[in-house]
């Protein structure tokens, strides 16, 4: 027998989540930033780690945003075939956006069409990706994802033949050219393989590994420690103001992918980095 999971039980869970997200920086997040400070050497450095804390600490007390832009949501889901919905998750999903940010008088910046700019006035429609799996859970992972960090972001198509650590010098090189203005310090997530695309999917799902948690190929982990070393060593720091923590964690998430290419999207993402999971 299948699980019913009533569309009205994911509405408020997601719009809960969009107001929670919006407001408390969930506590890994949290705890990196504020652990950064053992490790930065420059004060001002410290100085600026300091006010980001101080930020998330007045934000979570008084219940307002972290940050102006409260970004557009991104939700990737896990749905059980063992599971009986009522209505169409990505329907159930976007009215859960569509309450969390009227409800909690969330800035909204979603506009119907990229040219004529009109705003959708309630952040809708959200970004959904959904994965299938042989379990009765719905599972969704919502992320905010704020556009200063996002424009910095981008997609390189090398050649197949490159060398792994000449990518690993492409990708910290142009994230060193990017940084500063992406609200440091970031989170990188890195997507390797499959199509332009699907590249840029995983760069998204690579944030949402617990930061600091490397990938299980020690290749992989090897280039996410070179990446991050060589992206600290910029004197970039936290808001640009120099010091040695412009980066607080790289993870790369890679893919097959056809023998004529290698597709590399690297997604930057403020200190603000908000998401969390739902289960139902």
């Amino acid at each position: 027998m299948k699980k019913k999971i009533n569309s009205i039980d994911i509405i408020n869970a997601v719009s809960d989540a969009c107001i929670e997200c919006a407001c408390i920086l969930n506590k890994s997040t949290y705890n990196y930033i504020k652990e950064a400070i053992n490790s930065e050497r420059n004060e001002t450095a410290k100085y600026v780690i300091n006010e980001l804390i101080s930020n998330a600490d007045i934000a979570k007390q008084e219940q307002i945003p972290i940050c102006q832009d409260t970004g557009m949501v991104l939700c990737f889901v896990e749905l059980g075939i063992n599971i009986d919905l009522d209505k169409p998750i990505k329907d159930s999903i976007n009215k859960g956006i569509s309450k969390g940010y009227i409800e909690g008088y969330l800035r909204k910046s979603i506009v119907k069409d990229p040219f004529n700019r009109i705003n959708t006035n309630d952040n809708t429609p959200g970004i959904v990706y959904i994965e299938q799996n042989e379990t009765d859970i719905l599972k969704i992972n919502i992320m905010l994802k704020g556009f200063g960090s996002e424009n910095m972001s981008f997609v390189k198509m090398l050649n197949p033949s490159i060398l792994k650590d000449d990518v690993t010098k492409i990708i910290s090189e142009e994230i060193c050219k990017r940084a500063h203005n992406a609200c440091p310090p970031i989170f990188v997530g890195i997507g390797i393989g499959g199509t332009i695309d699907f590249a840029s999917v995983l760069s998204k799902k690579a944030l949402l590994r617990p930061a600091g948690q490397k990938n299980a190929d020690e290749n992989y982990a090897e280039m996410e420690n070179n990446i991050l070393k060589y992206v600290n060593k910029s004197n970039i720091g936290p808001a640009g103001y120099t010091g040695d923590t412009t980066a607080l964690s790289v993870a790369i998430e890679a893919y097959p992918t056809h023998i004529a290419s290698l597709p590399v999207a690297v997604t930057i993402q403020c200190h603000a980095f908000r998401h969390k999971e739902i289960i139902l």
